[in-house]
């Protein structure tokens, strides 16, 4: 055996697996790669489902198997089509359809992907698992390990990572974490890839190709814009101020797209789908100071103390803002120490200590708004 050890490489076809795959093989790891096949195109219905989309394409497949080859180390395909779709696009759609705004992504990651590729890494006698994700993995003196922001901050993806276990994190490698997107590119021409550097990155999701999600919902959900058309637009006291298309295809912080004339600025504050109704305010409505999170995966630690002080991140994007924690009996109740805006139940919540990520969970419900 390779005394750097046996690793189990996630390869798109993109730049960062393709280049993480090739450092780990320049390490002297002994590299298997292998490309998960999540979802047909063709099938989704969607305008660019024939087109490149960054993964899960047959012209992604041949590149990663390319590289491979030219590198001298074995390639596979792998089919989790049937994994994939059972989970995570019925969370998607059973999201929507509950008023929520779902993070398929980091569904993806804590049950699917690295489950697969943990289970097919035991299978082919390999050390480790390995993604071209930009995020550090440590080891604290307690003994867990832990996953750290990349340090090229435009391009972390330590906020994806938080469901990701124990026995995950201590098989995972994660070679891009401590470089820049810059020195990824220059080492792709380095490695012989020029063209790579030129690709087109995708930031959509990978059943969605053409980024429409309302489009995909009335696609799967059989008579969906039927049975939700025609609700009430309604403000913060529950005046009618209109009718609607349907409160699925509506998210909290919704400005755009409203096809409503109230005469200044509408934001989407509240969605309820018991009513088929979509609350509309203005900006400030949107604030929040405390929220409540469930389905929390503990990373750093195996727990909080009452009142431990984190940076709390609400979306991907998101810079984070100073808050508390406490136990409460189904997660964590979240207060914040200055109101926050936007926060959509559904998406998670990712607590840090400093860059490290001890922590999240899935935001269940705003429990205050302040004015």
């Amino acid at each position: 055996m390779n005394k750097k050890g046996k690793v189990l490489m996630a390869m798109s076809g993109g730049i960062d697996s393709t280049v993480a795959a090739l450092m780990l093989h320049k390490e002297g790891y002994e590299v298997v790669g292998i490309t998960m096949k999540t979802w047909d195109y063709a099938s989704s219905g969607g305008t660019k489902s024939n087109k490149e989309t960054g993964c899960c394409n047959i012209d992604s497949f041949n590149d990663a198997r390319a590289a491979a080859v030219e590198h001298g180390f074995p390639h596979y395909i792998l089919d989790i089509r049937d994994e994939f779709g059972d989970f995570v696009i019925d969370n998607f759609v059973e999201e929507y359809l509950a008023g929520r705004t779902p993070n398929p992504c980091v569904m993806c990651n804590t049950h699917i992907k690295w489950r697969a590729l943990l289970k097919r890494a035991d299978a082919l006698g390999c050390d480790f698992i390995a993604t071209g994700h930009y995020a550090q993995i440590h080891q604290h003196n307690n003994g867990r390990y832990f996953i750290r922001k990349g340090i090229d901050e435009t391009k972390d993806q330590s906020y994806v990572l938080w469901g990701l276990q124990q026995d995950l994190l201590s098989r995972t490698l994660l070679p891009l974490g401590t470089y820049h997107k810059t020195a990824i590119r220059q080492m792709a021409h380095d490695f012989g890839y020029p063209e790579l550097a030129k690709k087109n990155e995708s930031y959509e999701i990978c059943f969605v190709p053409d980024n429409d999600y309302r489009g995909f919902l009335k696609r799967r959900v059989e008579g969906l814009e039927e049975r939700v058309d025609g609700g009430n637009f309604v403000d913060t006291k529950g005046n009618i101020l209109g009718k609607h298309k349907g409160y699925p295809f509506y998210t909290i912080g919704q400005r755009k797209g409203l096809d409503i004339a109230l005469g200044k600025p509408a934001f989407v504050t509240a969605i309820d789908p018991d009513t088929n109704t979509v609350v509309l305010g203005e900006e400030e409505d949107l604030k929040g100071s405390e929220m409540k999170v469930a389905k929390i995966n503990w990373i750093k630690y195996d727990g909080i103390s009452d009142g431990m002080e984190v940076l709390t991140k609400i979306r991907y994007k998101d810079k984070g803002a100073l808050s508390n924690l406490f136990a409460t009996p189904n997660g964590v109740s979240v207060r914040f120490y200055e109101d926050v805006k936007g926060i959509a139940p559904g998406q998670s919540a990712v607590f840090y200590e400093g860059d490290d990520v001890i922590g999240g969970g899935i935001i269940q419900r705003v429990e205050q708004h302040l004015g």
